[in-house]
């Protein structure tokens, strides 16, 4: 169920954390992908695939792609107030994706079970009636914010808590003890 204080349908979800490659504007060769909170616990996000992008010639990376539906679909626990993990990404790559493409995405969770977060999510090209490029199922596990101070990099986690933006996130999930 979606947590009553999740954002609201429609809301642009922001960066989680500025030096994020998925949606971060720090990045200057990241995703810089933009999801906005849907109906439910649904959401849709965008991102135009770029030179820096690519693997085969003038087509997106699979493992950019891949990145793509995992911050997409991490973004889903926004609307759950929950904070969690990838603890599984299964990924079927259908059609090539060229640069310059925009990449328009949605997810959905599907279950939600104890710790754990199953959800779905599709791409398609150029819109939400475009041709479907990719598709993934996902395994999310929720967590308590130490897994991020016990396991990152002491210089980055001090950024990231000196940044006003991140403060109030994280007291956005207080709420989770």
């Amino acid at each position: 169920m979606r947590h009553p204080d999740a954002p609201a349908p429609g809301e642009l979800l922001g960066a989680h954390y500025e030096q994020c490659f998925g949606c971060g504007g720090g990045q200057p060769h990241g995703l810089h992908l933009e999801a906005r909170a849907g109906e439910g616990v649904t959401i849709t996000a965008e991102f135009t695939v770029q030179p820096a992008h690519q693997g085969a010639p003038g087509l997106a990376h699979g493992g950019v792609l891949a990145t793509a539906l995992d911050e997409t679909l991490g973004s889903l626990n926004w609307l759950l107030r929950t904070i969690a993990v990838t603890g599984r990404l299964e990924t079927d790559f259908v059609r090539p994706v060229p640069v310059g493409t925009v990449l328009y995405l949605e997810a959905e969770v599907t279950a939600v079970a104890g710790r754990k977060i199953y959800s779905s999510a599709t791409g398609r090209i150029g819109g939400p009636d475009g041709p479907v490029a990719v598709r993934a199922d996902a395994l999310f596990i929720e967590v308590k914010v130490d897994h991020f101070i016990d396991n990152g990099r002491p210089q980055e986690i001090r950024a990231a808590m000196d940044d006003p933006d991140q403060r109030r996130r994280a007291r956005a999930f207080e709420v989770n003890p």
